[in-house]
This record gives C-alpha cells, structure tokens and sequence, in this order.
C-alpha cells in the first residue's frame, strides 16, 4: 500500500513501504542521523524536512522545505504524510534564555504536532529526555514533561516518546562537560541507573524508526535503558 501524501494515513505499523516522512529538528545530532537512516530505508518513499536554512542535503527521496518555524500558515499544509518525527530542541546556551528556549523547545514543537494530527498523520514520534517530568522544580525537565503531556492528549493512533540520557556523536560545538562526565556515566550505569546510561544519536535514530512499526502500540514512553531495547527492537 501507499499512503503518499493522503489526508488521511493508516499508521504506519500497518503498511510496509511508501511512507512519507516529516522531520522537524533535521541538523541537530539526532535529527541528522535520523534523516540519513530514514534515506536509506526502503520502507520510506519521501522524507520531507523542515529547517530554518539550507542543510546542502540532496537525495532522490529528500524534499527540504526552509521554513519560519514562528509562522505557522508558512509550512502547516506542507505537513502531510504518514508520519512525524521530532528531534526538535536547544541548548539554554544556545537558545540565550528561558523563554526562547521555551519557545523552539515547546511551543514549535506543539504547534506543529497539533497541525500533523488536523492533517491526517497518525504516527508521531518525539524525542524527549531522562528525568522529563512537568511536576520537576528544573526548569528543562519540567519544559520536556509538560511537552509529553501536551503531545499525549492530542489522540495519535501511534505515539512514542523517547526519554533518552546524555547524547554522544559528532557534535559541530565542542562540549567540555559532556565529554568529561560521559565516560563518568558509562562506568556508572553499567549495572546501575541504566537509564541514564549515555547513547548515540544512531541509536535513538534507529529507535525512534521501530517506534513506527510496532506492532503493538499500547506503549507511549520509552525511558532511557528501554530505548536502546527499541533500537534493537527487543520491544
């Protein structure tokens, strides 16, 4: 079956091949090695991404749509398909305050998870993170909580969200305390704490893929130690 860009997709865990897939959050470390595996995957017909510039991406399945993020009328009927990924997030270095992190972190994220529901895709998908909890006195972790809340109560057919820990790959901007705490965590949690054992972008890529051929869906939230259980589809 293909679905291509119907107003209305069965989930994706009920089709095979010739889905069209969304990426919000395509350059940051876990978007990109998403993107790619999802390039590759014969499963996925057309792998449509939004960003805020040019990425210098080209494939024959790849369909870039530079967007302001802020305006929704500027990319919601563009949101169309079978499914949604989101690896969307920032830094509070990155973002330059609370609010504006606020802002890319749950609000973008919110809106364009409501707009793929009103636009017929049942199948979403979200990187969150370890310790996500809105009743949390941190303010990341409380933001993140309340994010998977939000997302839950919109009504997906097939939803996962993704707490993973620390995230290793190739970063663009060097992080001394994550290369200094990282080989700490990965002694820690060799028999403990496993999930807030560290992971590789690759590996919540792949995780984040299986989430969408499960075939039992009944799951939403996927805690540290359980996605690297996902990536290797032990779940």
């Amino acid at each position: 079956m293909n679905s291509k860009d119907s107003k209305t997709s069965p989930p994706a865990g009920e089709i095979d091949r010739g889905l069209v897939a969304n990426v919000i959050g395509a350059t940051g470390l876990v978007g990109k090695a998403l993107v790619q595996q999802l390039l590759s995957d014969k499963r996925f017909e057309k792998v449509r991404i939004f960003v805020r510039r040019e990425t210098g991406l080209k494939h024959p399945k790849l369909e870039q749509l530079i967007v302001d993020f802020a305006k929704i009328e500027n990319w919601e009927k563009q949101l169309t398909g079978d499914v949604l990924f989101s690896a969307l997030g920032t830094t509070l270095k990155q973002a330059g305050c609370k609010e504006k992190q606020w802002e890319i972190d749950f609000t973008y994220n919110l809106n364009f998870t409501r707009k793929a529901k009103e636009n017929g895709i049942e199948n979403y998908v979200l990187v969150s993170s370890v310790g996500a909890n809105s009743n949390s006195s941190i303010f990341y972790t409380k933001m993140k909580g309340e994010l998977d809340e939000a997302v839950s109560r919109i009504g997906f057919r097939n939803l996962a969200i993704l707490r993973p820990a620390s995230l290793t790959g190739p970063r663009e901007n060097r992080r001394m305390a994550e290369e200094i705490s990282i080989p700490i965590l990965n002694l820690l949690t060799r028999f403990a704490m496993k999930n807030y054992r560290p992971i590789s972008d690759e590996t919540v890529a792949k995780a984040m893929i299986n989430a969408v051929f499960r075939r039992k869906i009944d799951k939403t939230i996927y805690e540290g130690a359980e996605v690297f259980k996902l990536a290797e589809n032990k779940l």
